[in-house]
Formats: structure tokens, sequence, C-alpha cells
């Protein structure tokens, strides 16, 4: 019997979105091991959780859609992480992040070096290296021999130029927003213009993937000197929590099964679209309804 396919390590946040529709499990780095699950790629979330009802709910949840949590620790002084949702624009929510959390103190250990070592990606980003313990563990793991993908997930006040340049340092993939890449072209400072700005970053920091997501406007890539873009698909929108995540994981998914440029990107705009039709970051992926996305022109 062949071994199992490795799986992709994300560590990062996992906490609780407070949504009007009521409570919902998340976390940006959680949100893709989702969506690659649903895409039948194994994944596997390192993250922390607190000894509390909330953290049981979110282990036996991650561990329902199928990702391995052996990885996940428990904290017995800090809460599990919890995040107020405001969809009022439901294409722009924004976050309260409460703090203390559980994921602020996730501890290295020698399962956790095993396991990002094994790993053909490992997925992070920069709110969960908000605080030391994190962030020195996620730079640690930065060694492992695997792909390097770098979630850039800027969220105020928790903003610091200097470690997202070190992340940018150690990505082989980087995935961000048209908003993130124009604060990154001012603090970088990169050319004018998504294209020259994209092909810049990807050259300054010896990134071979950049990955720019433009929302109801679609998204387009620089591959290794090769750009592409695609137009995205009309969708009525819900909210776009986890839309960005849905998006990445499709990325991951395609770069695993050596798809072309544009094949990636039209798939991964299509999943990021059907998320921000549904309620919630983590949706069931329903076949049906994402045919019907993708029957329509814009």
């Amino acid at each position: 019997m062949p071994a199992p396919e490795p799986a992709v390590l994300c560590i990062g946040e996992v906490l609780w979105d407070s949504l009007p529709t009521g409570l919902s499990l998340g976390g940006a780095p959680l949100n893709v091991a989702c969506h690659l699950r649903a895409l039948g790629v194994p994944a596997a979330m390192a993250s922390r959780v607190g000894a509390d009802a909330l953290g049981d709910g979110a282990i036996q949840e991650m561990a329902g859609r199928g990702i391995d949590t052996a990885l996940v620790q428990v904290d017995p002084l800090r809460p599990t992480g919890l995040v107020r949702v405001n969809v009022d624009d439901p294409r722009h929510p924004t976050y309260e992040i409460v703090e203390p959390a559980a994921w602020d103190a996730i501890e290295l250990t020698e399962q956790l070096l095993r396991r990002a070592d094994a790993a053909p990606f490992l997925v992070f980003g920069s709110l969960a290296q908000r605080h030391e313990i994190t962030r020195a563990t996620i730079a640690r793991l930065l060694h492992a021999r695997g792909l390097k993908v770098f979630d850039v997930n800027l969220r105020a006040p928790h903003l610091d130029p200097a470690a997202v340049g070190r992340c940018l340092h150690a990505a082989d993939v980087v995935k961000l927003n048209h908003d993130e890449l124009r604060q990154l072209a001012s603090w970088f400072g990169l050319p004018s213009g998504e294209r020259a700005a994209a092909s810049a970053l990807a050259q300054a920091f010896d990134c071979r993937t950049v990955c720019v997501t433009r929302g109801c406007d679609g998204a387009a890539m620089w591959r290794d000197g090769a750009w592409t873009e695609h137009a995205g698909f009309d969708v009525e929108v819900v909210d776009t929590v986890g839309a960005g995540d849905a998006f990445l994981a499709a990325v991951l998914s395609g770069l695993l099964a050596r798809s072309d440029d544009y094949a990636l990107l039209e798939r991964a705009n299509l999943l990021g679209a059907y998320v921000a039709s549904q309620a919630g970051a983590v949706p069931a992926h329903d076949a049906e309804a994402m045919a019907r996305i993708a029957g329509v022109t814009r």
C-alpha cells in the first residue's frame, strides 16, 4: 500500500467569527485548511485553543471536516480566539480581534517541526505573528523543506512592515489583495500599477508566485515571469468573509495538480466567488451551485 500523501500544514489562528447569523469557526489558515480538505487535499492545522467550550467545539468541528488536529494545542490560561465581524457592507467586512487569544502562544514542538518538514506547503500569515511566542514558532518553521505560502492578510492595528518583509523573504508563494499590494508598494518602494508592483515584489523577495485578488473583479497571478488574469464571476454577495482563503486553497490545489496558470486562476476565482455568495467563511462546497456560477458570463 502506498504511503499516505503528506498533509499541507496550515499554521496560525483558530477562532470563532461572531457574525449576525451566529458563531462560525474561522481564522484565515483554518479556512484554507477546510477548503483544501473539501477539494480532496490532505490538510493539518497547527494552532492553539483554550481549555474551554469554544476550544472543544473548534477541535470537534475541525475533525468533523477531516482536518488533522494532532497539532492543535490546548492552552490552560488563554481563551479560544474570538473575532467580532461587522458585515453591514458585505463586500468590505470589518473585524474586531479580541485579545488575549490562545493562538498567540503556539509552542514549538518536535512533532510540529517534523510535520512541517514533511509538508508540501506550509501556509502562514501575518496576523498570527502579532505576539512573540507564535511569531518565534513560525520563524523557526520557515526553515522547513516544503514551499512556504504567505497569506499577507493585513489587519489593523497589527501592521508591522519589518515582520511582513521577513515573511516575504521566506515565501515561495504570496497571496494578497489589491489594497494590500498598494500598502506593500508604499512600504517597500514598489512601482505603481498592479502588474509592475507584483513583478517587482516577486523579484525583490525572490518569490516564484504572487497572486493578487481583486474582489468582484477577479484576480491576477505572476508566476515564474508570466502574468495571467481572470475577470472573475458575477454573484450576489452575501459576505466576503473567507473568499480569499477559498481562493488560496484552490490555488494550492492547482499547484499540486500542476494545472496550467489560467485554469488554476479560473478555478480559484470560481471557489472564491461561490464562498462570497454564501454566509460564513467555510460553507459546504456545492458543485451544482458552482456550475451555475461558472455558466454566467461577465
